[in-house]
């Protein structure tokens, strides 16, 4: 079977029977290549450019046989003009389907939970699967935050609306398998990983994360640029501060 294939189509929200299409073949044809046969070379260059990927990416057979093989094209398996074009259906099922881990590394991340208001149901759910479940936000008193948000011309607003998403998890830190800290450093990326899953969101200078692009990473090598983000994680929450939400109506710094 050609996950990739099917996994790309998933994501750009393109049929078989459009992908078919596109490549003027018979729908069974397509179907034939999602089952594992590798197409003609202009039908892959066709659907390569239909669903904006490389080639080896859809057919990583393709690849040079000799030497060590280049893991880049065959991690990269997604890419949106910006956070907001992600399908909201990929955000959830991202969540529901993981195993094993769940890592968020942001600043705000107003939008997790603004796009799903049962988030922390969820992932208290998938805690109790057995996922551990690690959410790193900003510290809103912190000094990160405060140029992040002169940076992006927005003053304490930052602050705010990192307090105002931490309201949505303030049951999480209690539950077994769930953890919540606040980091107090530069970040260069916000990051969702969903086991071997990574969706990585580049920050450009003085603008919101939710305008700039983002990439759909898989893990298939211990070299690659997954685990190298998986890394930059790991050092961000080993620095992080545990937060312990404040009571309803008694939030004298804000950290709800």
């Amino acid at each position: 079977m050609n996950e990739r294939l099917r996994s790309v189509l998933a994501q750009r929200g393109v049929s078989p029977e459009s992908l078919a299409a596109a490549c003027e073949v018979d729908p069974k044809t397509v179907g034939r290549w999602l089952s594992g046969r590798v197409p003609h070379p202009r039908h892959r260059f066709v659907a390569a450019q239909h669903l904006r990927v490389e080639e080896t990416l859809l057919w990583p057979v393709l690849r040079p046989r000799t030497g060590r093989p280049p893991t880049v094209g065959i991690e990269l398996v997604g890419t949106y003009a910006n956070r907001a074009s992600v399908p909201r259906e990929m955000w959830l099922s991202l969540l529901q389907e993981a195993k094993t881990q769940i890592d968020v590394l942001v600043f705000s991340g107003t939008f997790f939970a603004q796009t799903n208001p049962h988030v922390a149901r969820m992932l208290a759910e998938r805690a109790a699967a057995g996922v551990r479940v690690r959410l790193c936000f900003g510290d809103p008193m912190g000094k990160a935050a405060a140029v992040r948000g002169r940076e992006e011309g927005i003053g304490d607003t930052l602050a705010a609306k990192i307090r105002a998403s931490l309201t949505y998890y303030r049951s999480l830190p209690a539950k077994a398998g769930c953890e919540v800290r606040l980091h107090d450093t530069t970040l260069y990326n916000s990051l969702f990983r969903y086991d071997g899953d990574l969706l990585l969101n580049p920050h450009v200078w003085g603008q919101p994360a939710s305008a700039n692009p983002l990439l759909h990473l898989k893990r298939v090598d211990p070299m690659g640029w997954f685990d190298n983000y998986a890394q930059s994680f790991e050092a961000v929450w080993g620095s992080a501060k545990p937060w312990t939400p404040e009571p309803e109506g008694n939030t004298p710094h804000g950290q709800d």
